[in-house]
């Protein structure tokens, strides 16, 4: 039996003072506080059996990245598969006190929570999560490999693969900045999943960006 373990990685806080939902906008890159939380994962990942390493193309994730790879010496590789959901409030502020789900003309985009009606469909985004995460499994075989992603595809990957519901209220996510939800596989099936926080010394002051 070959054990391998596929650590899915949210990126660090990130620089975002007009607290708008970013999603998948350039430009938007690790705050001070952000950068030291992806310090604080790569030294995680300093003893682990690392040999494979893969990021969203966003500069946030690439950035959360950067310090696993010198600290294993490994060059990173792209997958569109890992980037954020795509969202139609995407540049807006999301609240529902002073942005814009107080408005009546956004609320045609939350008729239907279980798909979700306003951005891209729970299903698909585990679909190409799936994709990434066996791809990894596969050129890590019998190792590790870290996958820098954002919130709302990591959450989904890790409901799926434990065969939960994808209907969830995103206040209760489980993916915290700068988190590892590791699938740890035997051969090519799932036998455990789990969760820890290396950045968690830093959470109390984090002004993280919204959504990602």
């Amino acid at each position: 039996m070959t054990t391998t373990l596929v650590h899915l990685v949210r990126h660090g806080e990130v620089f975002n003072p007009e607290k708008i939902l970013y999603g998948r906008i350039p430009g938007y890159k690790l705050s001070e506080r952000g950068q030291a939380m992806a310090d604080l994962v790569a030294e995680y990942f300093a003893d682990a059996d690392l040999t494979h390493l893969v990021s969203s193309p966003l500069e946030r994730a690439m950035q959360t990245a950067a310090p696993i790879g010198r600290v294993k010496n490994l060059p990173i590789s792209q997958d569109l598969n890992l980037l954020e959901a795509t969202n139609v409030f995407e540049g807006k502020r999301v609240s529902f006190s002073d942005g814009e789900l107080r408005k009546p003309s956004a609320w045609r985009h939350l008729w239907n929570p279980f798909r979700p009606s306003w951005g891209e469909p729970y299903r698909e985004i585990f679909a190409r999560m799936q994709i990434a995460v066996e791809s990894a499994r596969v050129a890590a075989l019998g190792h590790e490999a870290v996958l820098v992603s954002h919130q709302l595809p990591i959450w989904v990957a890790r409901l799926g693969y434990q065969n939960h519901s994808f209907v969830h209220n995103p206040s209760h996510r489980e993916c915290n900045l700068a988190s590892v939800t590791t699938l740890k596989f035997h051969n090519d099936q799932l036998a455990n999943v789990s969760y820890l926080e290396p950045a968690a010394a830093l959470y109390k002051e984090s002004t993280g960006g919204v959504g990602a």
